[in-house]
Parts: C-alpha cells; sequence; structure tokens
C-alpha cells in the first residue's frame, strides 16, 4: 500500500477533476504573473513613446510675441467643468514675413495692444504645448493598467468556465459511481433486482 500512496498524484483519493482544477488554479497563478509583466512592458512602452512624440512636437514648436489688436472675452473651457478662458484677438509674425492674425488664450487683465507670448507650429498657426510629464506619466498608467485588466478578465473568464466544465462532469461521475454504490450501501433494491439476487 506504501508505494501506491507516495510520489506526485499518487493519493487514491485525488479525482481527476481535482488535478483538473489544480491545474486551472496553477494557470490562473501564471496568467496574474504574466499580466503583470506585460502590462509594466505595455507602460513602459507607452512612456517611452510619449516621451519621443513630446519631443518630436517640441521641436516644431516656436514661442512668438503676438499682440493684442481687441479686448478680451470669455469662452467656454475645453471640458464642460472647466472654468471660461480669457481670449482676446492678437497678431503675430511667423516665419518672420508672414502675419497671423487669431483669438488666442490671454492672461486675464491683458488689454489692448499688451504684448503676450505664444506657441506655434511650423506655418504660424496657435499649436498646442507638447504633452507634459504628468500627462506621459498618467497615460502610460492608463494603458498598463487596461492592458493588466484586460488580460486578468480574459484569463479568468476562460479559467471559470473551464472549472465549470470540469465541475459539471465531475457531479455527472459522482451521480454515476453512486448510482452503482448506493443500493449495496443502503440495502434497498435496484431496479429488476430480487431479493436473492446479488
Amino acid at each position: 500500500m506504501h508505494h501506491r500512496t507516495t510520489g506526485t498524484g499518487a493519493n487514491p483519493l485525488r479525482r481527476d477533476a481535482d488535478r483538473a482544477r489544480t491545474r486551472l488554479r496553477a494557470a490562473f497563478a501564471l496568467t496574474c504573473l504574466l499580466a503583470v509583466i506585460a502590462g509594466f512592458a505595455i507602460g513602459r512602452a507607452a512612456w517611452t513613446d510619449g516621451h519621443r512624440t513630446a519631443e518630436n512636437v517640441a521641436r516644431h514648436r516656436h514661442t512668438v510675441t503676438a499682440t493684442t489688436i481687441g479686448e478680451t472675452s470669455y469662452r467656454a473651457g475645453a471640458r464642460p467643468s472647466s472654468p471660461p478662458v480669457t481670449v482676446a484677438i492678437a497678431t503675430w509674425h511667423y516665419p518672420s514675413h508672414r502675419p497671423h492674425t487669431e483669438t488666442i488664450p490671454v492672461p486675464a487683465g491683458t488689454r489692448n495692444g499688451d504684448t503676450v507670448r505664444v506657441r506655434v507650429d511650423e506655418t504660424g498657426s496657435v499649436a498646442a504645448a507638447p504633452s507634459g510629464q504628468a500627462d506621459i506619466a498618467l497615460n502610460a498608467v492608463g494603458i498598463g493598467t487596461g492592458a493588466l485588466v484586460g488580460i486578468l478578465l480574459v484569463g479568468g473568464a476562460l479559467v471559470a468556465v473551464r472549472l465549470r466544465i470540469v465541475d459539471a462532469r465531475s457531479a455527472r461521475a459522482w451521480e454515476s459511481e453512486w448510482e452503482g454504490i448506493e443500493p449495496r450501501w443502503s440495502g434497498r433494491l435496484r431496479p429488476g433486482q430480487g431479493a436473492g439476487d446479488d
């Protein structure tokens, strides 16, 4: 008996369903580890790509001096919860021979004829600033976390479905085995069995 109860998987009470459950739990643990590694790698790649993009954008942005040619007014913020932005019509030259006139954001209290600094692109049009460190970091964390959660959800769903299949098969096997054992164990007769039958 000793040789039957030693070694891996030799427990006579351990069923195939138990082994399958153990393998599935190990697979999910491995999926969690891979999800963390993948999330970190994807987040790091997004961080690097964000820095590269910001540096490329910064190379094509120029700061020029503009002169306001009208009174300030207010424009709604970019988002519904954002405060209104103070704007004014201003003019500038970029490249040096090409004049531009646009409505631009200005500091509160700016008057007609004041000079303000404005960021423009290669054609001289108003352009957004390159992404800052905080925006790049937030984007990288978001992408990395999204990848991690996505892998965990898919892996968890696959393991959960497989566990349900294993549980259903195990329940059917128990019922089948119990039908053969229960009449002898309880002493009740099976259908078609006479009193003198074994």
